[in-house]
């Protein structure tokens, strides 16, 4: 299937939107798009990392006779957290690009390296769009420091509040032991009763029994 820069770069700005887009970035779509190239089309919708079906011939070991086929890249659908996004992100991906991701350090750090005439797949250019977008805001915001006063007063805070926590359950732990032995000696109190009371009334009819 023929993968066209323009019909790409129409979809690119379609989902992603035209006032989104950074500064640059969309002429350097524009150059680093390729005119023509073959993707298959499932690659479209996934992060492949240049892994494409490979055609050749299987040749066989008596005769040396060749027949065609193919060779299909090693397609798995993965969940990959991103820290900017703040979520999964569901993507199918092949081996190579998982490895290329370990290497960089997550799939925000990927994206953000890769560069854009090396991104040859839709769901790529889209997401990393998207995710220099988020990056340009997030750099953007400020960043508060706390003093090391107010660290070691919030750590204190934590501290006092697991130990109300540790104790407020032996607490509950020890009234529910309790409870639990008063209620036994109860239940256990009118059973030994009735048991000698039997004995007693029981005792005559078995001495008139034995004389």
């Amino acid at each position: 299937m023929a993968f066209r820069s323009k019909e790409m770069f129409k979809k690119i700005i379609r989902k992603v939107g035209e006032e989104n887009l950074l500064p640059g970035v969309k002429e350097s779509l524009k150059k680093c798009l390729p005119d023509n190239k073959v993707v298959m089309g499932r690659a479209k919708r996934g992060l492949y990392a240049g892994r494409h079906i490979q055609f050749g011939n299987q040749v066989s070991e008596d005769g040396g006779n060749k027949s065609r086929r193919n060779w299909k890249p090693n397609v798995q659908e993965k969940r990959l957290f991103s820290y900017i996004l703040d979520r999964h992100i569901r993507v199918k991906v092949t081996t190579h690009a998982i490895r290329c991701i370990d290497k960089a350090g997550g799939i925000d750090e990927y994206l953000l390296k890769t560069p854009y005439h090396k991104m040859d797949t839709e769901m790529g250019l889209f997401w990393k769009t998207k995710i220099e977008k988020m990056y340009e805001e997030l750099g953007g915001m400020e960043v508060v420091f706390f003093s090391p006063e107010d660290e070691a007063k919030f750590e204190q805070g934590f501290k006092d509040l697991k130990l109300a926590e540790r104790t407020a359950r032996r607490e509950t732990r020890r009234k529910n032991y309790m409870a639990s032995g008063k209620q036994q000696k109860t239940e256990e109190g009118p059973e030994g009763s009735g048991t000698e009371e039997r004995t007693i009334e029981d005792a005559p009819i078995q001495m008139a029994a034995n004389a």
